[in-house]
Order: C-alpha cells, then structure tokens, then sequence
C-alpha cells in the first residue's frame, strides 16, 4: 500500500479539498475553504497546513461565532450542497462557537467545526486555557459540542482520521442527518506525523440522491388528497433546499391547492402566485391563519413544524383534520401523527403531481384562497406607502428595501421584531431571496448571515436589516466583510433596545421592563433613565464601512439608491419609532406569572388562559 506521510492537519486539509458531491448529474466541491481565528491550539497545527494549501482559501474573521454563522448562511445559500469549515484554538475559541453550530443543527445546514483541543498526552496539562474535572482526564471544553453536534468526534492518535474523516463527510452531505459536525483534533495530534494511505486523498465524489418512500404509503396519500376538500400546504425549508419550487408551482396551479409559508420556506412560491397565502404561524397572514382552521388535510413539505410555525399546536382546529408530511427526515415526517412520506421533496411532488392529474379543489375554495391572496397584497401596499414618519415606521422601512431590491437581490435577518413584520410582508420572487434565521432567532446572526450570503451569491445585493440590539452583540464582521472585498447593504434600525421583546413584555402584563438601553436611574435605582447616547454610525464608520445616516424613509430611499454606486460595505442608520408596529393576527403561548401583583399581568393571565383552550394533541 502506497502511503504519504504528512501530519494529522495536513492530511485533514488535504482530505476536505478532494470531497465532491453531486446531485442531478452536477459535482462541485463540498468545501469551499476555512474560516478561522488562530491560536495556541491550532496555529501550529491546521494553521500550518492551510499556510501551505493557498488553493483551500483562508479567511481571517473576528469572532469564532461569527465565522460560523458565515459558514451556515453560506451552506443555506448553497442550498446545503457546499459549505464552509470553520477552525478554532482550544478553549473560549472553541467555545464561542457552541452557539452558532447550535443554530446550525437546528437549521438543518451543514457546517464543519475543527477545535483545537488540549495535549493528547496529557504531559502538559492543565495546559493553557484547559478544563480540569476531579473525575475524569478524558474531557475538555469541546465535550460541550456532543449534544449539539450530528456528529462529534476527537481523533486522539493520527491512524484514527482514517475512519472519522468518511464519517464527518457522510454526516454533512446527508439531506436528512446533516448539522453542525465537530471534529475535535488535540494540539499536539494535529502536528504529529503519520503514514496515510495515498488512496484516501483521491476525489470522492458523494452523490446526494433523491430517495422515495414506499409505494404503500404514496398510494395512500394520494388518496387522502383526492378524498380531501379542503387541503392546504405548508412549504418548510426543504422545498427550497431540494429545488421542488418549479414542481410545486405546477401542482398547486393545477390543483388549486393553497401554499403558507414557514420562514425557511418563504419563497417557495412567488408573492403573487394566486395559491400563496404567505407566512404560517404566530407571524402568519390572516389567510394563511383561517385556511389552517379549516383544512381538513394538511400537507407539510420540508418542515419541522416549530410551534411559532404551527402556534402552539393550536392553529388547525378542523377535528377530523389529517397529516401528510413530505420530508427527507424521517423524525420530521411522522410529526403530528402524519402519513410519512420520508424522501426527497422534488420526486414525491413529482410523483404526486402525475397521480393528481385529475384532481383539483372546488371552485369556491380556489376563489377564496385567490381572495386571500389578493387582499393581503393590497394590505402589504397599504403598509408600505410612503408616510416619511419620524422616527420612521418600521413597516415603511421594509417596503423601501423590498421595493428597491432586485429579484436576484437578498435580505438578511434572523432576531427581533424585524423577523415577523419581514415573514409577513417582503414580497418574495425567488426562493433564495429571503434568507431568515429564524430555526434559532440568533441575534448577532445578521451581518455575519449577510457576509455569508454574499459569499455564495456575489452576483446579488445583500440586504441586512438589523436592530440595534443584535447589532451591538455582533457588528464585527464588518471588518471581514472590508478585508474580504465583499459588499453587503446594512440598514440599522435603532429601537433604543430590544423593541420585540419589549412589545413581548407589555402583552404580558411587564411593562417593557429590562428592554430600553437607559441609564440607571440614581433615584429609583431602576434602568428608566435617559436614553443612552449610542453612535451606531461612528462604530460602524470606525469598522471600516461606508456610513449614511437618514432621518425618514424618503431619505432612506435616496440612501439606497447612493449605496448601490458604492463598492465597500455600507451602513445606512435610522431611527424607528418601536410603538408602531405591523399588526399580528393570531396568539403566540408564552406563559404568564400565575400570580402577581400587577393588574396587567392579571389580565394577560385571563386571556392566557382562554387562548390555551384551543391547544390540542395531533394523535
């Protein structure tokens, strides 16, 4: 057997450079390069491989959370097909990122995350930055990743790689199984060399297939569907992810059948299409809201039904209503008590397309769901009218953008009170134009989501609308964003704090406490003194970006036309006014104090608990 002696980091970089996948007959590589910050755990070790593999591109960025939201948002852009790794020094480096890879596996999207980690021989230790446990000399602070990984693992000794490097990759390329990886290589491992086989560097192609479920399970659904009369779809993520857009657009045409749309799958459908609802849930469309009552079949394609998607198990009040669920995961298609159709969205839908040839939903209902349609655009229109308000009107400020933005362009956000208004309002005419974090609603997600984005689509203006609360958790890949040459659009909202939990606190009796960046207040020892005198622009001027501050929304508008000659990154500030808010349509179950003193919260108590009586179980 031919071998190559190379350390341990050196094989893995070289390794990760040979994985391709392929899906419908077109390869690509799966790594697109390695984001990283250096330290004493990996500069030694993965840094000096990368130093000489220029051909895997290295980025430096600012935060080790950061650099994986980059790589997640990249992933998600890519439609899961390529992705990013991600490399840290042992310690706060690696713990830094525990959140964002959370955020990845609860996304769904692909991302390797390689940690330094502490002496495999243990004769330096407690080294610098290491865990030390009374019990056990086998744990480190990366130990912390396991429940958060779909794959975790620490190569102690080199011959290891040799197994755990296929697992890695079969993890990250599986559609049904793929998250956040963690590939957890000791300090000293990662410089120690070894004889690797020659044949484990050569091309690997993994091919993503597109699997079906079984033909039993298919012939009862489509009977349920033709046994059905009122029938609604809800569109998750993986309708996008698996390209079933074109597919779906054709079914539902034909068939009439109407389509919501939860945050990853908002622009399955066109905005206009005459069966497009718009968004399911907490955040949904009063459309969307009273067919889901109604429906006596529900057709889930490529969702996970959170509980913001399905509010609280509360929103399909039908008693007879029935599940069919099309999803690649089998743990997400037996959801609800559902009929499983566990395969890939774009052949299902294919297939029931054909055997629904005949099939379609009365004409009454077609018309209503048409309606529905309709009227909900001329209330988005209404909303996005110009009203030039200062502070201006968040609602406003999102027509502006979306107006403004082409079809190829994209908005970014992920926390706050911008999430709902953008679900229920942007109008969406491409699948990828509507990039919403919001499996994990991380605040800090927006402008590293946005560099990310811009990543894997240069072609298309990136659009990051942010609040000023995640903007102080994570404004610093803006300096990345510069280093790297990539231009994104930014439009900070300033709320003077978390203006959605702040709405949050007022509906259950709390008064906004805690949410408004204040003073404290010398007299009443509470944080309800004067607004503190925050510079967004300054900050953002001093990371390098190119900063325009408007004052209303016709100036907002000016800014965006200037932003678009502008060849850096740019930061547009404007103040919005956070007690005038897009209107909700339906009840979100966050529990209320059971006992207070405050009459508000007595009251929120009341209404509570009538809400939580339309709650059910799925059996």
């Amino acid at each position: 057997m031919k071998t190559r002696r190379l350390t341990v980091a050196q094989a893995t970089i070289i390794y990760l450079k040979n994985q391709y996948v392929e899906r419908d007959g077109i390869q690509n590589p799966f790594f697109a390069g390695c984001l990283g910050i250096f330290g004493h755990g990996n500069v030694a070790g993965i840094g000096q491989a990368l130093h000489q593999n220029p051909d895997f591109p290295f980025y430096v960025v600012r935060n080790e959370q950061g650099m994986v939201h980059i790589a997640a948002a990249f992933a998600k852009v890519k439609n899961r097909l390529q992705t990013l790794v991600c490399t840290s020094s042992i310690g706060p480096g690696a713990t830094n990122m525990i959140t964002a890879a959370a955020g990845a596996t609860i996304n769904r999207i692909p991302v390797l995350l390689i940690p330094g980690d502490i002496f495999a021989t243990r004769q330096v230790a407690p080294v610098l930055q290491q865990l030390e446990s009374a019990n056990s000399q086998d744990i480190s602070v990366n130990d912390c990743f396991k429940p958060i990984s779909k794959y975790w693992d620490r190569i102690n000794r080199p011959e290891q790689l040799i197994t755990s490097l296929p697992e890695v990759i079969r993890v990250l390329t599986s559609p049904a199984e793929t998250g956040a990886v963690t590939l957890s290589i000791p300090q000293d491992v990662q410089a120690e060399a070894f004889d690797f086989p020659v044949e484990m560097f050569e091309k690997r192609i993994w091919v993503i297939g597109r699997t079906m479920p079984d033909q039993t399970l298919l012939d009862k659904a489509i009977q349920q569907i033709k046994n059905s009369k009122n029938p609604m779809i809800i569109a998750g993520g993986g309708t996008i992810y698996s390209n079933a857009t074109a597919i779906l657009k054709k079914l539902v045409n034909r068939t009439g059948i109407p389509v919501a749309e939860t945050y990853a799958g908002k622009g399955s459908l066109n905005y206009n299409e005459p069966q497009n609802l718009g968004a399911m849930g907490v955040t949904g469309t009063p459309g969307a809201i009273e067919i889901a009552k109604n429906a006596d079949l529900v057709i889930g394609i490529g969702t996970r039904y959170s509980d913001f998607t399905t509010i609280s198990k509360s929103a399909f009040q039908n008693p007879n209503v029935k599940f069919i669920n099309i999803n690649v995961t089998e743990f997400d298609s037996y959801k609800h008590s559902a009929l499983p159709l566990t395969g890939d969205a774009k052949v299902i839908l294919e297939h029931l397309d054909k055997a629904l040839v005949n099939y379609k939903v009365s004409p009454k209902y077609r018309q209503k769901t048409e309606d529905l349609n309709k009227s909900w655009d001329v209330f988005v229109s209404e909303i996005y009218a110009e009203k030039n308000d200062t502070p201006a009107f968040q609602g406003e400020i999102i027509g502006a953008v979306n107006t403004f933005a082409s079809e190829k362009d994209i908005v970014v956000c992920a926390a706050g009170s911008l999430p709902g208004d953008l679900h229920k309002l942007w109008r969406t005419s491409h699948p990828k134009g509507f990039h919403l974090e919001y499996g994990y609603s991380c605040m800090g997600y927006e402008i590293a989501g946005g560099l990310g984005a811009k990543m894997a689509s240069p072609e298309s203006e990136v659009y990051v609308l942010v609040g000023d609360g995640s903007y102080l958790m994570m404004s610093q890949e803006i300096v990345t964003a510069i280093q790297e040459k990539q231009k994104i659009t930014v439009i900070l909202l300033n709320n003077d704090g978390y203006s959605s939990i702040g709405s949050l606190s007022d509906a259950v009796g709390s008064e906004g406490f805690g949410t408004y960046y204040r003073y404290r207040n010398d007299e009443t020892q509470q944080l309800d003194g004067g607004l503190l005198p925050i510079d967004y622009a300054a900050n953002a001027a001093s990371l390098g970006a190119y900063v325009i501050k408007t004052s209303n929304v016709k100036e907002l508008k000016e800014a965006l036309i200037k932003a678009k000659t502008i060849d850096r990154t740019i930061l547009i500030y404007i103040d919005v006014d956070r007690k005038k808010a897009v209107p909700g349509f339906t009840w979100w179950d966050v529990a209320i104090a059971e006992v207070s003193e405050k009459e508000a919260v007595k009251e929120a108590l009341i209404t509570y608990k009538e809400n939580k009586k339309t709650q059910k179980y799925y059996l």
